[in-house]
């Protein structure tokens, strides 16, 4: 283990690395937040893959593969999805909007009102994105050093804290990609193939296997549509997703680096899920599905290989983490405490640079502490994401989208939408279960019949508010007073 050991540490290091680098490129609150607006096509798909396949996508992924074979890959396949409309759809004209956070989006549609309570549930759902990633580094360390698991989730914690908080989102872009090519070689071009190999082939795992293992409905057609209502459409108004198209530098690279990163998605969907029916067919009696990936990478490979492996087990999780971190942090600071302290500040955004780089470190060491005692205190992985998707699908779905297909929605619907939707999800993932579907269903229901209504007998939106909005929709009167950057093409 000495050899997978020096391959974990190597990896870890050059993740403080990274991070200390970062710090020398994030001068303003462009370039902390949003990475300066200027990524170039590579390096925007392999981040946005990288933030959207974390631990649950990858250690779940593969756990799902084990529990119902080719069928599991029906949740990570509706996140590439939900990218792949993102990005078609939506995507160029967000990273037109030149904004901060979506709260701040839906500011601008519907003339401000909303920003506080969208706020509060964009953070409440990034938060529990963070932890649940967080969560993850206790599988991976007890498999490499039969760690403690709250030592697990302090030390992986740390690493990530640190170097976001460095270097913000310029950090966590240059270790996004670092782990976008580690979880590529490592799950892909070696776990994939050395785990079908040692199953004994396709045709050795269907001859060991129930036939609805190979069915690729065998999930539940329930089951699946779940997914696509709380990932699919997840992925369409999560901050942490929003935040990385911010980063694109044009529109083109918005649209076609994203779909290319969705693509890779759907690839990555499928191998996770032949990966977890192989470890099915080697170790049959496990005592958890998401045992299964830790388990065929301990006993399975080779020694080198293994230390990969886990790095990008390792990368897979700490992407999705830094991301969700800098996206609390930055609805934390952005939408709740600055609006609730009424800091509205006059002066030049270039006085106000160096102040804005600290007060947003701040945010993101304290989110980073609270995501921590979190993560040691919680112990469900699932039940985390579930409750962190519901509350983004059930609250915010509607007024986002409403306000960007629906010129008639008024901020007075979208309030209403984000408070009964909200209420809604929460209440009935109290009377039904956390895991149960029926929240998620009926909280997006009322949340879409409070906005259509509320909407309707409210007065429509003033006509300069929507004329202000469409200037910004086509790339005109952005607020920034720095000089446009030039995308970089890397």
């Amino acid at each position: 283990m000495a050899v997978d050991y020096t391959v974990i540490v190597v990896y870890l290091a050059g993740m403080l690395a990274m991070g200390w680098w970062g710090m020398r490129r994030a001068k303003s609150k462009s370039d902390f937040l949003v990475a300066g607006r200027r990524l170039g096509p590579v390096m925007y798909s392999g981040t946005m893959a990288a933030i959207v396949l974390g631990g649950a996508s990858t250690i779940g992924g593969v756990g799902l593969g084990y529990k119902y074979g080719l069928s599991g890959a029906w949740m990570v396949f509706t996140i590439g999805l939900g990218l792949l409309a993102l990005s078609v759809f939506f995507s160029a004209r967000i990273a037109r909007l030149k904004v901060y956070t979506v709260s701040e989006m839906l500011d601008l549609r519907y003339g401000g009102r909303a920003g506080v309570i969208s706020g509060i549930v964009m953070w409440a759902y990034t938060l529990m994105l963070a932890v649940t990633s967080t969560i993850a580094y206790a599988t991976i360390f007890d498999v490499l050093f039969d760690m403690n698991r709250t030592v697990a989730i302090i030390l992986g914690g740390s690493i990530v804290v640190a170097y976001s908080t460095l270097g913000g989102m310029w950090s966590i872009t240059l270790t996004d990609m670092v782990q976008f090519v580690v979880k590529t070689i490592g799950v892909l071009l070696l776990l994939l193939p050395i785990a079908v190999v040692k199953a004994g082939g396709f045709s050795e795992m269907k001859a060991k296997l129930p036939t609805e293992y190979f069915d690729p409905l065998g999930i539940g057609g329930e089951t699946i549509f779940t997914y696509v209502l709380i990932y699919t459409f997840g992925m369409l108004i999560g901050q942490d997703i929003w935040q990385r198209v911010f980063t694109a530098g044009s529109d083109r690279t918005a649209k076609w680096g994203g779909t290319v990163a969705g693509t890779y998605c759907l690839v990555y969907a499928v191998a996770g899920a032949v990966i977890g029916t192989a470890a099915k067919v080697l170790y049959p009696n496990l005592g958890s599905p998401d045992d299964a990936f830790a388990t065929i990478v301990k006993d399975e490979l080779p020694v080198g290989v293994r230390g990969l492996v886990l790095a990008a087990a390792l990368a897979a999780v700490m992407s999705t983490s830094s991301g969700a971190l800098i996206a609390c942090a930055t609805v934390a600071n952005n939408d709740i405490w600055s609006r609730l302290r009424g800091a509205v500040s006059d002066r030049d955004e270039a006085e106000e640079q160096h102040d804005e780089v600290r007060g947003n470190r701040v945010f993101i060491l304290v989110m980073g502490v609270a995501v921590i005692v979190t993560a040691i205190a919680l112990n469900n992985v699932v039940e985390a994401l579930t409750v962190a998707y519901n509350l983004l699908v059930g609250g915010l779905l509607v007024p986002i989208l409403g306000g960007l297909l629906w010129k008639r929605g008024t901020a007075q619907g979208a309030l209403a939408s984000v408070v009964v939707g909200g209420l809604a999800v929460v209440g009935l993932m109290a009377t039904y279960g956390i895991l149960a579907n029926e929240p998620v269903y009926y909280g997006l229901l009322l949340s879409l019949a409070a906005y259509v209504t509320v909407s309707l007998v409210t007065p429509a939106t003033d006509a300069a508010v929507l004329a202000a909005w469409r200037d910004r929709l086509a790339g005109r009167g952005a607020p920034e007073r720095l000089s446009e950057p030039v995308a970089v093409q890397q």
